[in-house]
């Protein structure tokens, strides 16, 4: 039997937040590899997907009926966009639904990180309290009130984490060579800054860019060193951008203090990924996150919401979807 919507992911997904898909379409819930999706695409008029996951071939939308491509998220990398804008075929997002949870994921691993409160947990379970609280002390770490946070792109995300960190006492410096929201850089008397300034200058830098053929591999050795050696790096956009041997490189001989990172240049990472073979002091300085720092039961909700609500837009009432990306 036809449907409306093919969605490719769990309908588990949008119950267990409450977000449920409108009574007005039909919808067919599948994983990519399904074999029953390219059949399916033939005749659906939708297909709602997650930002985040394997590309898409090309070839599965290719004479097909969909009027609309909904991803539930703000990235689109995972579509061919010189493909998808040959056949015609609309694709939206939702952007800044997860603006919230990225802010207080960057404000809360740069914490842990300066403070080193992770690693404090693994010396105490391994029975070094006085020794490692003497270390701390020692080495006269900082909060964030008063330091310089560097946040790479400034678009809606960007802006939302600077917000959060301006909540929390720091300076603020941004690189972005058409930031979209200037007023919103004066608001917060954040200063425009070159990629070399900015690392050479914050206390952490921050990544929020998407990945194009412009930010692939952005901070790699060279960046690296450019930062100060108590600096820490959050890397919360895409994987690709960041250079993952040349940061393990970077925490093995301690040019970093730390870096959070939830991205990764393959997911899922393959246990060859050079950041999982860290030892020693370079092993206490990361913090892993599984693609997941967008990711709360507020902002699932919001996303999903929107996403049903554009997909209800498009086959229901016949306007055009909101966000369109391309």
């Amino acid at each position: 039997m036809p449907v409306d919507v093919v969605c490719l992911r769990p309908k588990a997904d949008f119950d267990r937040v409450d977000a449920p898909a409108p009574d007005s379409f039909s919808v067919a819930y599948k994983a990519p590899n399904d074999p029953d999706v390219p059949d399916l695409l033939k005749t659906a008029r939708a297909v709602v997907m997650p930002a985040v996951g394997p590309k898409l071939a090309p070839t599965l939308f290719e004479n097909s009926t969909i009027r609309l491509v909904q991803v539930t998220g703000a990235g689109l990398d995972r579509l061919d966009q010189p493909a998808m804008m040959r056949m015609g075929i609309p694709v939206a997002n939702v952007p800044g639904g997860s603006n919230s949870a990225v802010a207080e994921y960057a404000v809360t691993t740069a914490s842990v990180l300066l403070r080193r409160l992770a690693w404090a947990d693994a010396e105490i379970k391994q029975g070094r309290y006085a020794e490692f609280r003497a270390r701390m002390l020692a080495e006269n770490l900082a909060g964030l009130d008063g330091l310089t946070v560097g946040v790479v792109g400034f678009g809606t995300i960007g802006v939302a984490v600077a917000q959060a960190f301006a909540r929390a006492g720091a300076k603020l410096s941004y690189f972005d060579p058409k930031p979209p929201h200037p007023e919103a850089a004066d608001a917060l008397q954040a200063r425009s800054l070159s990629l070399d300034d900015l690392l050479t200058q914050a206390d952490v830098v921050t990544l929020h860019v998407p990945l194009i053929d412009a930010t692939r591999g952005l901070i790699g050795a060279e960046q690296l060193a450019r930062m100060k050696r108590d600096a820490v790096l959050i890397q919360v956009s895409r994987g690709g951008i960041v250079d993952e041997a040349a940061l393990a490189e970077a925490l093995t001989q301690g040019r970093i203090a730390g870096a959070a990172v939830d991205v990764y240049a393959t997911e899922p990472p393959t246990a060859e990924n050079p950041l999982f073979a860290l030892t020693g002091d370079a092993r206490n300085r990361i913090l892993f996150a599984p693609h997941i720092a967008g990711v709360t039961r507020q902002s699932a909700a919001f996303l999903f919401r929107a996403s049903w609500q554009n997909v209800e837009r498009v086959l229901v009432k016949n306007e055009a979807p909101l966000y369109r990306a391309f």
